[in-house]
């Protein structure tokens, strides 16, 4: 099925990132918001932008105009039933999303896709609350949507695999480099961020090294356009600490640090001074520790087949940033070095190690 029409449910951040997307890539898109008042902002937004691309000579007038008329208000969800496909992007509340795919399900035709944007819950938890559950998927948009590239096309457990194709060739239509994931907790990018960024606060309670020394070998170690306490002061604290206490099942390595706590329930960011010269001690033991964050839980996610290791290294390196991703990285270093660095966290969790290991030094091929 060609998908030409997409309602989008929530203007938030990442609904109006989405729906400029699309409308740029010659999408029809009707925005839903129980706030009218956000869809008008979304959609002002979208203009913005276009005319921002304009000015950087990216986009002809011509095609700005239509984009911008491409993205409409609707009044009510029922104005969606002859949509192709309906993404859900509101906020990060199991109760609230399934509510939402309830409501979708008795509005909608079943010919219609349902995906959601949810960055961390399970896509079969969220597809038990959808009528005609074959139809339904992860479709998580990395922020700013806009821009970003990466788009995880996540299959839950009665997902039909030709959902999943017309997903992937959706994404590529409208410029996207699709990731194919199966569904766990974080599917493939923030199984590692979250926690690359968690031992990055663990580092700093153990005193292992200030924020800004962490941010500054983060740079070094995997190659970051920005360390882990910048990116996280961006997307903001409790943000973050949502996600990673939505790991939690996968077991204690997961478990969020003390200041991650702290700074994530006040919603205050981490304060950042100046690294200055970092001996060369300490920024081994912080590369060590940033290394395991993102390490660990890529090979126990290849165990799991959650995605491949050219996709992780792809997302790592489009959606994050990192220069150095971590597949490419773990072969470059080898499998003793790989396996020197996990080793306190699998005697300190008791964590079996990973039967990816065996295979570092041959993970991209």
């Amino acid at each position: 099925m060609a998908i030409a029409k997409v309602g989008i449910v929530g203007a938030g951040t990442m609904g109006t990132g989405i729906a400029t997307n699309l409308g740029q890539h010659g999408i029809e898109v009707q925005l839903y918001d129980n706030r009218p008042e956000a869809v008008e902002t979304a959609i002002a937004a979208a203009r913005k932008f276009y005319a921002r691309q304009v000015e950087k000579k990216r986009m002809e007038p011509t095609a700005a105009e239509a984009a911008g008329k491409r993205i409409a208000a609707v009044a009510d969800l029922a104005a969606m039933a002859g949509c192709d496909l309906v993404i859900e992007a509101v906020f990060e509340d199991f109760e609230l999303k399934a509510g939402l795919f309830e409501t979708l399900s008795r509005l909608l035709p079943e010919r219609t896709r349902i995906a959601t944007n949810t960055s961390c819950l399970r896509v079969s938890d969220l597809q038990k609350h959808v009528a005609a559950p074959g139809r339904f998927l992860g479709l998580h948009y990395f922020s700013p949507a806009q821009v970003n590239p990466v788009v995880e096309v996540v299959r839950g457990e009665a997902t039909e695999e030709a959902v999943i194709e017309e997903a992937l060739a959706f994404c590529e239509a409208t410029g996207k480099l699709p990731i194919r994931c199966r569904d766990s907790f974080g599917f493939a990018i923030n199984r590692f961020f979250c926690p690359y960024t968690n031992e990055a606060a663990r580092a700093l309670d153990e005193g292992l090294g200030s924020t800004a020394e962490i941010d500054a070998v983060a740079r070094e170690a995997v190659g970051a356009a920005a360390g882990p306490f910048f990116v996280m002061n961006i997307i903001k604290p409790r943000i973050n600490l949502h996600a990673i206490r939505n790991l939690a099942p996968l077991g204690p390595f997961y478990a969020p640090a003390a200041s991650m706590i702290e700074h994530g329930e006040a919603d205050r960011g981490f304060e950042i001074g100046e690294a200055g010269e970092i001996p060369e001690k300490r920024r081994r033991a912080i590369a060590d520790r940033l290394l395991l964050g993102v390490f660990l839980p890529v090979l126990q996610a290849l165990d799991e087949e959650v995605a491949a290791p050219a996709d992780f290294d792809t997302g790592a390196r489009e959606a994050l940033k990192f220069a150095r991703p971590p597949c490419a990285l773990m072969d470059e270093l080898g499998q003793e070095e790989v396996a020197r660095i996990l080793a306190p966290a699998l005697e300190r969790y008791d964590i079996p190690a990973p039967e990816a290991l065996a295979r570092v030094g041959r993970l991209r091929g």
